[in-house]
Order: C-alpha cells, then structure tokens, then sequence
C-alpha cells in the first residue's frame, strides 16, 4: 500500500470503509477496491437490498392505513355527534401526520439540492484536474513523437533529412568534415529513439457529469411538484387533483427507495476506493494501458528522494544533443571557408538544433511528476472530499423523502373523507343562491335543523278573531 502526500482519507470515508460486508452465502468479504469482482458486487447489491426492505415496510405501513379506512370508517357522519368528534379527531390527527410529512419533505428537499450542489462540485474538480493531466500528457506525446495515429512523424520535424544528406555530398572530399557529419546524423537518431521510448498512457473521463446532474435536479423537482399540488390540492378540496398527486406521490416514494439503494452502493464503493486509491490506480492502469509500475508509482508518489524512470534516457538524450552542437560548431569554424556552399544547410541544422533543445528542455519540465501529481491529488480531493460529502446529503434527502411520502400517503385517505361529498356541494351551492351572507357552518345547522321536523312558529293567525295572548287590545267586532 503506497501513500499519497498531501492526501489522507476523511472521517466519512473511513467510518463508510469499516463497514462489514456479506455476500450472497452471509460470508464476510475484503473492503478492497475490485469493481471487476462478483464477490466484491455481492457485497454492494446486499447493501443496496436494505432500501428495497424499507420499501416494502413502507408499503405495509401505507395498506395498513388503507385497510384501516376502509374497515373501521364506514359509519355514516349524521348517526351522532360522538361518531362526528371521532372522525373530527381522527382527520385531525391524520392531517397533522400529513403536514409534518409534507414539512420532512420540503426540509428533504433543500438538503437534496445542497447535496446536488456539493457533489456536483466534486465532479467538476475532478473532471478540470483530469483534463489537465490529459492536456500534459498530450504536450508529452507531442514532443516524444508519440501521438496515436499521427500522420506527420516528429522525426521529420526535428531532424530532416535532406540537410544532413546534402552537407555529406559536399564534404565527401574532406573526410573529417564527412565524419563530423555524419556523426551528427547518428546522434539525431539516437535522440529521436530515446526519446521515442517515452510514453505515457492517457486517463479516459467517463464522467458523466451533466446527466448525473440533471437526473438529481428533475427528480427534486418532482418531490417539490407534489408537495405544492397537494397542498393545493387540500386547500381547493378537489379531488381528482388528490388522485393525480396520489400517484405521483407513489411514483416518487418508489424512486426515492432506489435512489437510496443506489447511493448507498456508490457511497460505499467510492470509500473503498479513496480508502487506498493507489492500489487501485496501480493493478487497473499497469493491466490495461502496460504502462509499467515504476513510473506509475513515481507519478503517484511523487517522492523527492525517488528518481526519474526516465532520468537515464533525458541523460543520454542531452549529452547527445551536446554532442551534436560541439560537432556543428566546429563545422561552423573549419568547414565554412572551405566549403562555402555549405552554410545554407549548415544554418538549417544548427535552427532546428535550437529548436530541438527548446522542445528537450519543455520535456524534462513535463515528465516532472509534481504537475502530474498536482493533478491528481486535486481529483482525489474533488471525489473523496466534496463528492462523497453530496453523495451522503443525497443520501440523507432519499431517505427523508422516503419516510415524508410515506407519512403523505398515509395522510391522503383521512384527507379524502374530510372532503364534501357531490350531494353536499350541490345543497351548498343552492344554499348560497339563496343567501350569499350565511356561512357554511349556518347552513350546514339550518339544513341538519329541516331534517329533525320544523318546530311551530310562536304566533299564529288562524282567524281574525283571535287575539295574542296577554294583549290588552279589544277583539275586533
């Protein structure tokens, strides 16, 4: 296990590390990164069935409150007032449920966009640390000559030919022009197939960042929809706007369960793996790619008292291109006053020589492993720290949500029968054409007061000869 400097594991990451893992035979298994193994998938999936437990639980809990209604409530409202205070306490307390449930699910809700917003800050650290990783290697392939599927080879462009080729035809007169030169001409060539040797592989970002993003935000948006059309929906007393959110509500209870079953399994993976990342990045990187341990290692690490595993091949590099500006500077002296028509090509060389040790001196700043490791050490930072901690707030806002849609659904039925019935709002509505000041409550007593049998009225005229009692007025003739 090798270390990574100026990187240590959070407190999250280890209390998610140490938890114990049972495959499909309840056999304990290694907390080690393997995502190609089954055993180690087992032991993710048996995680993950814990939510689709809760689901079921919350299932049971919601046809528990069904059956309850629609066995124990089916007594008429007008049958007494002992059974009125009853249902009254019985919808009061459902719709105290249902308000607290729909107060957990707001509180969810902006937890699941803080966490959207931590994770998605993760990601976009990683994927910026990673692109700039691939932009240096990019740079180092360039100059080594090592791009996949190049068309121009780079050995054209720092050592063509034809200059080289035409100083041989004009010294071949002079030998130790002619051995000068074309010493020249091997030393470019073994610069070329020293440096040709340097390859590094590139890192592939598979991150689907904006998908990620934008499947979290919709399903928040969803939660938010049907906690404002319920409300909505209780204050207007409709019920086919209840019905409506009814099902979305059972929609949103299913996939907030498995978006819960899903973090949980991605949580705990992503600690495994920045429990020791190096490991990971070693066994993965040296079987697909071949590049070899050594320099993965000094990329990793980047220890000050580790050498280069390219140091060699730079050494023999420079002392060549060394060698191959002592060998044109003395050309440059001797050869010129004898062979003037050799400045031109002369010139060609020592320009391309220039540029080439320009390049040279560029490569040994890139294959310094402490921009390499810079990198990498930003990208475990921006999954292991800001990403793990979105993915726990996610976390925490699937399971709130669960248990506030839970508690709604079981609120919904009390809901249901506190609503007036067809009959109800058509005598209320008719009531109203009648007297548009009296009140609900009035109405409700006036018409409950017609059902009992009316009471005859204190005065009553049956001829003209009756008189009111206790008068003191003549009969009239």
């Amino acid at each position: 296990m090798t270390t990574v400097p100026s990187y240590s594991p959070s407190l999250w990451v280890r209390m998610c590390h140490a938890l114990p893992r049972l495959d499909f035979t309840m056999t304990m298994r290694d907390n080690f990164f393997v995502p190609d193994s089954w055993e180690y998938q087992q032991t993710l999936l048996i995680l993950s069935s814990f939510s689709a437990i809760a689901l079921v639980i919350s299932l049971l809990v919601v046809l528990s409150f069904l059956i309850h209604y629609c066995c124990c409530h089916r007594g008429d409202r007008s049958e007494g007032s002992e059974e009125e205070e009853e249902d009254e306490d019985g919808s009061t307390g459902h719709g105290y449920s249902g308000k607290k449930g729909r107060g957990h699910l707001l509180v969810a809700i902006g937890i699941g966009f803080y966490g959207n917003s931590e994770a998605n800050d993760g990601m976009y650290q990683l994927t910026s640390s990673l692109l700039t990783a691939n932009y240096t290697l990019a740079s180092i392939d360039l100059l080594v000559s090592a791009l996949p599927k190049s068309t121009v080879s780079m050995r054209q462009n720092i050592f063509p030919a034809i200059p080289l080729a035409g100083m041989e035809e004009l010294f071949t007169g002079s030998k130790p022009f002619l051995v000068s030169t074309r010493n020249c001409r091997r030393l470019s060539e073994n610069v070329i197939n020293l440096l040709s040797s340097i390859s590094l592989a590139h890192v592939n970002i598979c991150v689907y960042l904006f998908v990620r993003w934008l499947s979290y935000v919709l399903l928040l948006l969803l939660d938010l929809i049907v906690c404002l059309f319920i409300l909505l929906g209780l204050a207007k007393q409709a019920r086919w706007l209840l019905i409506l959110m009814t099902v979305l509500a059972w929609l949103a209870l299913f996939l907030s369960w498995g978006s819960l079953g899903l973090e949980t399994a991605t949580v705990v993976a992503l600690s495994d793996f920045c429990s020791d990342p190096n490991s990971f990045v070693l066994n993965s990187t040296q079987f697909n790619s071949g590049t070899s341990a050594d320099v993965l290692d000094y990329y990793l690490t980047c220890n000050r008292r580790a050498n280069s595993p390219y140091q060699q091949l730079l050494t023999q590099s420079q002392r060549a291109l060394s060698n191959i500006h002592t060998h044109l500077s003395s050309l440059d002296r001797n050869a010129l006053p004898q062979f003037p028509k050799a400045e031109k090509s002369l010139r060609e060389v020592q320009q391309i020589l220039n540029s080439t040790e320009g390049n040279f001196h560029q490569l040994v700043a890139l294959l310094n492993c402490r921009g390499l490791n810079k990198d990498y050490i930003d990208s475990l930072k921006g999954l292991c720290f800001d990403g793990m901690e979105g993915l726990l707030y996610l976390s925490l806002y699937s399971f709130l949500s669960a248990l506030a849609f839970t508690a709604i659904l079981c609120s919904l039925p009390g809901a249901w029968r506190s609503f007036p019935s067809d009959s109800e709002d058509y005598e209320d509505s008719d009531s109203e054409s009648e007297d548009p000041f009296t009140s609900h409550q009035a109405r409700r007593q006036t018409s409950s007061g017609s059902q009992r049998g009316a009471t005859a009225p204190f005065y009553n005229y049956p001829g003209s000869g009756w008189t009111p009692p206790f008068s003191s007025a003549p009969p009239l003739p």
